[in-house]
């Protein structure tokens, strides 16, 4: 991860340490460790974070040079969802082995657990900090 970029972006948007810690829902020390590198955030906590500063997430991790640049833009979006039916002739593989309509299918339920785990998580996180 790169530190300097999260102190950049921050003073970029002339916000307070307080600022960032209280829309991130985290303690001040919490985040100025962060940025001191004094604590490793969790891929929860960077993905808020490139929110927050509408930046990526492979941006703050030093991965890009550009701020702006989204790993997301040259695909689709949550707000553009894309439907494999509509391409019907893509294979899709991994490991040079192509992906049969059951391991699709195995795929999407292990997504969708996945994401319902963790919103699980977050309210019981969200429970337990109140």
């Amino acid at each position: 991860m790169n530190l300097n970029r999260l102190m950049a972006l921050r003073k970029e948007k002339s916000w307070s340490l307080q600022y960032v810690s209280d829309q991130l829902g985290m303690a001040k020390s919490t985040y100025a460790g962060y940025e001191s590198g004094y604590r490793r955030p969790s891929l929860e906590a960077i993905t808020a974070m490139a929110d927050l500063f509408e930046t990526s997430v492979d941006y703050i991790l030093g991965r890009i040079p550009d701020p702006l640049t989204h790993s997301h833009q040259s695909g689709p979006t949550n707000e553009e969802p894309i439907e494999l039916s509509t391409f019907p002739d893509v294979t899709l593989s991994i490991d040079d082995i192509n992906l049969s309509q059951d391991d699709l299918c195995q795929f999407v339920a292990f997504i969708r657990a996945r994401r319902e785990m963790e919103q699980s998580c977050l309210k019981k996180d969200s429970a337990l900090s109140n």
